[in-house]
């Protein structure tokens, strides 16, 4: 079980900075967010920061996924707009970045790129949201696959796909491509999925390329701390186990960055303290990695 810790949990600090924390506190690696302060996709001279990066990366020892849910990225009066529902000039935008996400992530090394449809525009009908979503995701694989690079799409509260059924009604309007996997929010699961955590890990199964991680209530889509909400974790890492997962476990806790070193201890000694549990109850659950992860950079 690797564990990673999301960079937009440290917003207050340089990603140089927030990486070297990470590294010593003992994370194998980092759920990296595209944003203005961290490796700005549309800063000049960026190709030269990603392969700093990288290989700033390399030396600290941590892998990482690439997450595109920037809030103000593309425009600093909307959070996260424009989506990929949006209209076709303004949805160009979103898909320019995506593909920018997976030029970065190729040459990162990362393990997947992940992302989301976003709101539905009010009044917008359902077949025409599906189509615009279809088109854009089409967009994107096309370019992942000119990379290699598996692209994890995140159901999410309160957008126009929040599900695992969501994500798979769009997997099977895509015809299943290889490259197109799941990111999973285990916080998700329990705000609103109609099945326990554990199930709904089992039923990801081998389409998770992602897995994002932090405590909440049922029908709160509020990030917390592990041991804050309703979540027994033990039993949702012996799940993840169970599947083959052998991708970045990462902590989502973007809203806690004023103490971000304190919370980044904290959570990585709690998941430490739930795998180990998770393993004396189920000692032979690990099966083989996944079958979506990128040749040469799994696990």
């Amino acid at each position: 079980m690797r564990f990673a810790y999301g960079t937009n949990g440290f917003g207050s600090h340089r990603l140089d900075d927030a990486l070297a924390v990470l590294a010593d506190l003992g994370y194998d690696g980092v759920a990296l967010t595209l944003d203005t302060v961290h490796l700005d996709p549309y800063a000049p001279g960026i190709a030269h920061e990603v392969k700093r990066v990288a290989a700033r990366l390399s030396r600290l020892g941590l892998r990482t996924v690439v997450e595109t849910g920037g809030r103000y990225l593309l425009d600093p009066r909307r959070k996260h707009h424009p989506t990929l529902l949006c209209p076709p000039e303004e949805a160009a935008r979103r898909i320019d970045l995506l593909k920018r996400a997976v030029r970065i992530a190729s040459d990162l090394g990362a393990e997947a790129v992940s992302f989301w449809s976003g709101a539905a525009p009010a009044g917008l009908p359902g077949p025409l949201a599906w189509g615009r979503l279809l088109s854009g995701v089409e967009t994107v694989l096309d370019e992942a696959g000119r990379h290699g690079v598996p692209l994890g799409f995140e159901p999410e509260p309160g957008m126009f796909v929040e599900t695992i059924a969501g994500f798979e009604r769009l997997r099977d309007l895509l015809d299943g491509p290889r490259l197109f996997g799941l990111t999973l929010d285990i916080g998700h699961c329990r705000c609103l999925e109609p099945e326990p955590v554990p199930a709904c890990v089992r039923r990801a199964g081998a389409q998770l390329v992602n897995v994002q991680i932090e405590d909440m209530r049922r029908g709160v889509h509020e990030h917390l701390e592990f041991g804050a909400g309703e979540i027994h974790f033990p039993p949702v890492l012996a799940a993840l186990a169970e599947t083959g997962y052998g991708g970045l476990v990462g902590v989502e806790l973007p809203r806690h960055g004023h103490d971000a070193p304190n919370v980044a201890r904290r959570s990585l000694d709690h998941l430490r303290r739930a795998w180990a549990t998770a393993r004396q109850q189920t000692p032979d659950a690990a099966g083989p990695s996944n079958s979506l992860k990128r040749a040469g950079h799994g696990t």
